[in-house]
């Protein structure tokens, strides 16, 4: 007996990719090696385009706690431990949403379940082998070792990868053994922090702004007073003899007087734990040479690592990842698939991949100490007052400069974009355009004078979800979203012409396939 997909990983990539197929009417099996969900402390949050995308789901408002819909961070964020003003941006492509990773997993755990999805804990892949019709994959569960024969296998077990390993897909990268960064959960002296700005303030050394990376001429420094939580304190150094003991909270106060010139008191975390008390030396920067191999599927850490501090960036990364592939496998299931659209997963999410890689080794390189390296960041210091260098760092961050080919030369310049968010006003009642997506399904959004497109076009709704709608603000006039809300065609006309329509019919085709008129 072959099930449609197994899913190696229930970490948040893997429970993603579950709900994301579920969505699409493919209800996978999700294998996770560990019993129960890790409360160790990893990511302390989402930042990015996927705060967006969860939206556009309906998770937000699980996660965030909060009905309000995401906004942009219009302060100050960072890049290479600099200050990045957004305030000089119009409309800032920052957003971020504070919860920690073992809350994420919950919350996908449960949407997932609510989907029909099975989960299956202290299932671990240990071998696999595919022919052409299905991978039999060796599984292994407490008492007992089985096989699942599986049209797919989705790899989303993380960095050390079993599914990329026994796959034979390689992993190359480049490996930084010169970098330890110290961190721990831990108090420090409330008359040290101003109320005003929650800066830290170091006698002898001066403010330290809250969550912003502080580089000196020996290392770098954090303070980040995450809420309902301990502060988390870091320390970046280079060069450091190897330790073989346990990371202490003298080890990092050490840590400070080297970075910061001054002592920092450091008292033990406040509340119950877990909490992070860690050191970890080096990291990886690397991508798989393929993202699949047959039948077999890589997304997220399995695909792809970077070295830098802090899963915010990864988890929009890899969560992203979930949502590209997703759809466009149940298609392929369903036998519903254009030639060609499960190869572009990996052609579009390895260029993000990309991306997120020069992001990481532009910061990286300054952070680092000397003094070449403090005059590089004078530089950067004065390009940073300008709008246009602020507008494309943050894009970089947010992973908003993503642009998908979505195969016309003169595009709008919203194709092949993440969708933008819209208040519109339909015959049933006032919306956002997040809200139209939440089943994941093709949108065509209609707001021409008369609804001329969906009267023209004359598809059947089973197909493509057509929704007819006025927006008070400027916005186009039309616009084709993918299940992943990338906008796979866009017009600004009232009235799209013939040739508007040819290309409207062609994104049709090349993204769905065979899409039949309403009359058929």
């Amino acid at each position: 007996m072959i099930t449609d997909v197994v899913i190696a990983g229930g970490g948040p990539n893997g429970l993603m990719l579950a709900c994301e197929m579920s969505l699409a009417g493919v209800r996978p099996i999700v294998l996770e090696r560990l019993p129960e969900p890790s409360q160790e402390p990893k990511a302390n949050g989402l930042l990015g385009q996927v705060v967006k995308m969860l939206d556009h789901r309906g998770l937000h408002e699980r996660l965030s706690g909060s009905p309000q819909p995401p906004q942009p961070n219009s302060g100050y964020f960072m890049f290479g431990a600099m200050g990045l003003d957004l305030s000089l941006l119009q409309d800032s492509p920052v957003y971020a949403l504070p919860v920690p990773q073992r809350r994420i997993v919950q919350v996908l755990q449960e949407r997932a379940t609510e989907l029909g999805v099975e989960i299956r804990r202290g299932h671990e892949v240990v071998g696999l082998s595919q022919d052409d019709d299905a991978v039999t994959i060796d599984v292994a569960s407490p008492g007992e070792t089985y096989q699942l024969r599986a049209r797919y296998l989705i790899g989303a077990d993380g960095a050390h990868s079993s599914t990329r390993k026994l796959s034979g897909i390689k992993f190359p990268g480049i490996t930084y053994d010169r970098m330890t960064v110290c961190s721990a959960h831990a108090t420090v002296p409330a008359d040290w922090v101003d109320s005003a700005t929650g800066a830290l303030n170091v006698p002898g050394h001066g403010a330290v702004l809250p969550f912003l990376p502080h580089r000196t001429e020996h290392g770098g420094f954090s303070y980040a007073p995450m809420p309902g939580h301990p502060p988390l304190v870091s320390t970046t150094e280079w060069d450091l003899p190897e330790s073989n003991a346990p990371m202490s909270l003298e080890e990092l106060r050490v840590s400070i007087r080297r970075v910061l010139g001054v002592d920092v008191p450091l008292g033990p975390p406040d509340g119950a734990g877990p909490h992070v008390l860690r050191r970890l030396t080096g990291g990886n920067t690397r991508i798989a040479e393929r993202f699949a191999d047959g039948r077999v599927f890589l997304i997220g850490d399995a695909a792809h690592v970077y070295a830098a501090t802090g899963g915010g960036p990864g988890l929009n990364l890899g969560l992203q990842d979930a949502a590209n592939l997703g759809w466009k496998l149940a298609a392929e299931i369903r036998g519903s698939a254009p030639s060609g659209l499960l190869n572009s997963y990996e052609t579009e999410r390895r260029s993000a991949a990309q991306r997120m890689v020069l992001n990481a080794q532009a910061q990286a390189a300054l952070i680092a100490p000397g003094s070449d390296v403090t005059g590089l960041r004078e530089v950067f210091t004065e390009l940073l007052r300008d709008q246009s260098t602020v507008q494309r760092l943050a894009e970089l961050t947010a992973g908003a400069d993503v642009r998908y080919d979505m195969g016309e030369r003169e595009a709008h310049p919203l194709t092949g974009r993440f969708a933008p968010d819209m208040d519109l006003h339909t015959p049933t009642g006032p919306v956002r355009l997040a809200e139209l997506t939440r089943t994941a399904r093709p949108l065509l959004l209609d707001l021409t004078e008369e609804a001329s497109l969906a009267e023209t076009l004359a598809l059947r709704h089973d197909q493509v979800d057509i929704v007819t709608a006025r927006s008070q603000t400027p916005a186009p006039t039309a616009l084709l979203l993918r299940p992943d809300c990338y906008v796979a065609w866009a017009s600004a006309s009232p009235r799209p012409d013939p040739m508007e329509i040819e290309t409207l019919r062609a994104a049709l085709q090349r993204w769905f396939g065979v899409v039949k008129p309403a009359h058929t």
